[in-house]
């Protein structure tokens, strides 16, 4: 439990026994490095200087943002994280944190993560921000994802914005290169999470989770990732296409697109478990890798023009 009766068992209060570790494990820190990490891409490869402080506090808000929403989400799934082995051992299915604990600490952290963007920076990013937590929390946690297998194809949405974020923080608008990098993480999502519900298909089935694998079929679900793949590989290349980055560029992100479509491919071949464990790998590899290259090439190319002036 995450509380205990001590010497006020006669009172009935409950004290909790919480530490700051769990409740840091409520704001989901993979995931937020992730939203974090791709927003700080947004925000640098946007048009225009930014005041770096204005820049960190943005950064900080757009973290402070998506912890909020993995604590809201840890929240409401408490119920069917408890039955599965990847989220039994979660702050509240685990019992170290309450439920009311989270629903609050996740509450907080909204208001101040989306008021601290707009007094601040900015607010149509506060909006975007907003309706981000919105998204994940109310219509893929509490609905889409028991609901329907395409929960996280639609529900992919909310974590594709964070880029958005950080360019209209950076800008004062959303701009069509934004919404490339919105694409490319939107995209990704589905063959990303499938090849992991397909080597987790026992625990979903446990939770009563409608994902493809469990409700389409393995062979269906392979056949949709190899689908997704080749979808994926060129919109990956698109930031090159529409000048927001280098031919360098583009050559690393066709050839990160081409592992991809050849990870999915003997996937789509072979229903071995190890390949869609190979395939869960590569794909945060495959993310990861193609903002960081366009971080890279971003800075590279303002300080080449930077020495041309």
């Amino acid at each position: 439990m995450s509380t205990r009766e001590s010497g006020l068992k006669d009172t009935g209060i409950q004290i909790s026994e919480a530490t700051v570790s769990d409740f840091f494990a409520l704001l989901k820190p993979r995931v937020m490095a992730l939203a974090v990490f791709t927003a700080f891409v947004g925000l640098m490869v946007a048009p225009g200087a930014m005041n770096p402080v204005i820049a960190v506090i943005a950064i900080g808000a757009i973290a402070v943002g998506a912890g909020a929403a993995g604590a809201l989400n840890m929240w409401y799934d408490a119920d069917i994280d408890a039955l599965m082995s990847r989220t039994s051992k979660r702050p509240v299915p685990s019992g170290r944190v309450m439920p009311g604990e989270a629903l609050g600490f996740g509450l907080v952290l909204s208001v101040l993560s989306v008021m601290t963007l707009g007094v601040l920076v900015g607010w149509l990013a506060a909006s975007l921000l907003a309706f981000t937590i919105f998204f994940y929390v109310v219509i893929y946690t509490m609905w889409l994802k028991r609901s329907t297998p395409q929960n996280i194809v639609i529900g992919g949405a909310a974590g594709a914005l964070p880029p958005v974020i950080g360019w209209t923080a950076a800008t004062g608008a959303v701009g069509a290169e934004s919404l490339i990098l919105f694409l490319i993480i939107f995209l990704w999502t589905p063959p990303h999470f499938w090849a992991l519900a397909l080597f987790k298909i026992g625990d979903y089935a446990a939770a009563g989770i409608p994902m493809m694998p469990n409700v389409a079929g393995q062979a269906s679900t392979r056949k949709q990732i190899f689908v997704y793949s080749l979808i994926l590989a060129p919109i990956g290349v698109l930031p090159w296409a529409f000048g927001f980055a280098s031919g360098l560029y583009g050559i690393v992100s066709a050839a990160l697109g081409a592992g991809f479509i050849w990870h999915a491919w003997k996937l789509l071949v072979d229903n071995e478990m190890k390949l869609a464990k190979a395939l869960f790998a590569y794909s945060i590899l495959y993310l990861f890798a193609i903002f960081a290259v366009l971080l890279a090439d971003t800075i590279a190319m303002r300080a080449v023009m930077s020495a041309g002036n």
